[in-house]
This record gives structure tokens, C-alpha cells and sequence, in this order.
């Protein structure tokens, strides 16, 4: 079966479970959701599957019994409360930065556009039909590749959960448990920092080196120690070929402290009293560069060099002609 045939199946029975008002039998199940093979046992294995799968990425498939049923007769949902993003109470600003970000990157070739998400959120107030424009990923900056650890992995780090995995290095494959801090995508890879339960230290794991399914306990399996802060920050720019050029990046008072943050006290060339504040930044990979300026909105300017600044213009213009 194609992968998605599976993921449009994995789809329908999350939708299917979410919208029931009240658990579904497995036989309701095997009606309503499409893309289940016929006979009862082979629709029973597929079923198994999919709500360990399911299940394995976060999403949280109850087992229940149907209130008046006699004898009792077990049914499943997927409670709302449980499955839904809660309300951060981001503002409008915040809400802004953040459909940028889903309009600047996109995580493999899916077609979605995080729009569910910042429907959740209160973000979408119109839809690109409404802007007359193309789908929202038309114009990213970048795409990251995806992988079949990410998911579960984000799940791990933002729930607290011990990870269980078969990680391949020069010793042969073995099973490493470890407590995920953190994903991060660095130098085309993604990279996964967590304590290492059986070494009892801090190990870097390549997610395209693990093998097999990543299995993890519940929510909240470990406090553990904060995760260490490089004392630099990683900057993906310095990453390209051939030799820098100094990009002179000017950002608003009100983003500076975070802009000082990721690029160093050494790269300040001026700080105007209301706390604006010009960077001088060496650049070997402008794309990536683009994006982080991209991520201040309108709080940002690229003064130099000549060439550079007319990218940005570029970019930016070709982003407003596709949303008339």
C-alpha cells in the first residue's frame, strides 16, 4: 500500500473519532473510515496498527464504554480537550510572525500549510482564496526534509517522555533510552539532544542513523536537568561555501535583545538610545541568512551590501505580487 494511502486512512479515522458524538464500535469504525482492506480480520490488524500509531504520535485514542449499551460494548474516541492545541494568548503581532513562518518553511512536500493549526490558534482571519493568491507554501523560503522520527520525537521533548529507539553508529545498531531536550536541523540534518540514560550524559543523535519505529513511555517520565546552551549560538549562515560577505542588518528596539541573542555581542556596530541596534554579520549561506531577517516582519532592514538588500526587495515584492 502506498505510504499515502496510509496517511490518508490515519487521517480519516482521526477525523472519524474526533467528530463522533459518542465511541465508535470497531465495526462503526470499519464503515465510516475508507481505505480498511474488507474482512474482519484483516480490518482488525490494519485497526491494531493504526491506533498504536496513532497513539505513538501524540494523538489520544481512548478505549471507553458506550453508555447504555447491554452487555457492555467497548467503543473509541478521541476527546477534544485532550487533542486540541490550548490558547497561548499570542498577539496579533505574535499570530502574524507565526503564519510567516509557516509560509517561509515547509517540512518535506506535504501539501498542508499549518493552517489547522493556526486556525486553532486565531490566526487565520482570510483565507489565501480570500487574498487571491496560490497556496500558502508557493513562496517559502526554504524546505526541510522530512523524517519518520520527528514526529514522535516532538512529542517526546514537549511531553517529557523517555524515548526508546535502535541507533546505528561505528559500534553497530544498539538501543540507546535517553530523555529528548531538544531537535534542532543543522547543516542539512536533523539533530536530536537528549541525556542518555545507559552513558548518564548528554549525546547528539542523527535522526536519519535511527532504525526502526521510536517507542515512548507516558507523558512526564522525566524532569531531568535543563539542557546545556552552546556558548555560542548556531548560526546556519556560516554554512554555505566560498567567503563571507558582511550583511549590516538593522532591527527595532523592541526585537534587538533577541536579535543580540542569536548573533553576539562582537557583531554590534551602533546602539541608537531607543535601543535600535545595527549588526554587522558575516554571511556565507544567504538563504538561510534571508530567513532569519524574514523572521522580524517589518522590524528589520538589511542596510548592506547593495546586492543583498535588492534580494531581500526581490523576494518580498514577488510575495506581495502573489497575494493580489
Amino acid at each position: 500500500m502506498a505510504q499515502s494511502d496510509k496517511l490518508e486512512r490515519l487521517m480519516n479515522l482521526t477525523a472519524a473519532l474526533l467528530d463522533a458524538e459518542r465511541p465508535l464500535t470497531a465495526d462503526e469504525i470499519a464503515e465510516r473510515v475508507t481505505g480498511y482492506a474488507e474482512g474482519r480480520e484483516a480490518f482488525r490488524r490494519t485497526f491494531e496498527r493504526d491506533k498504536d500509531e496513532l497513539r505513538q504520535l501524540g494523538v489520544p485514542i481512548e478505549s471507553a464504554v458506550i453508555a447504555g449499551s447491554y452487555p457492555e460494548v467497548h467503543g473509541y474516541r478521541i476527546d477534544r480537550s485532550d487533542y486540541e492545541l490550548p490558547d497561548p494568548g499570542l498577539a496579533p503581532d505574535e499570530l502574524a510572525a507565526l503564519r510567516l513562518a509557516l509560509q517561509a518553511v515547509r517540512v518535506g512536500e506535504q501539501s498542508g500549510d499549518g493552517s489547522e493549526a493556526l486556525w486553532k490558534l486565531g490566526g487565520a482571519v482570510a483565507t489565501d482564496a480570500d487574498l487571491g493568491g496560490g497556496p500558502v507554501g508557493a513562496g517559502a523560503v526554504a524546505s526541510l526534509p522530512p523524517d519518520p522520527s520527528l514526529v514522535p520525537l516532538f512529542s517526546a521533548v514537549l511531553d517529557r517522555r523517555v524515548a526508546r529507539f535502535d541507533y546505528a553508529s561505528s559500534g553497530g545498531d544498539a538501543e540507546r533510552v535517553v530523555e529528548p531536550w531538544r531537535l534542532d536541523y543543522r547543516r542539512g540534518r536533523w539533530y536530536l539532544t537528549a541525556h542518555d540514560l545507559d552513558r548518564g550524559e548528554e549525546r547528539n543523535f542523527r535522526l536519519d542513523r535511527i532504525r526502526g519505529d521510536v517507542t515512548l513511555e507516558e507523558p512526564g517520565t522525566f524532569t531531568g536537568p535543563a539542557p546545556s546552551t552552546p556558548e555560542e549560538p548556531d548560526q546556519p549562515w556560516l554554512y554555505g561555501d566560498g567567503e563571507a560577505v558582511t550583511a549590516v542588518l538593522r532591527v527595532d528596539a523592541g526585537q534587538a535583545h533577541w536579535a543580540l541573542d542569536q548573533l553576539g555581542a562582537d557583531s554590534v556596530m551602533e546602539t541608537d538610545p531607543d535601543g535600535t541596534t545595527t549588526f554587522a554579520v558575516p554571511v556565507t549561506s544567504w538563504p538561510a541568512f534571508r530567513s532569519f531577517v524574514f523572521s522580524f516582519l517589518d522590524h528589520a532592514e538589511v542596510l548592506e551590501p547593495a546586492d543583498l538588500r535588492a534580494d531581500v526587495v526581490a523576494w518580498l515584492s514577488g510575495l506581495a505580487g502573489e497575494g493580489r
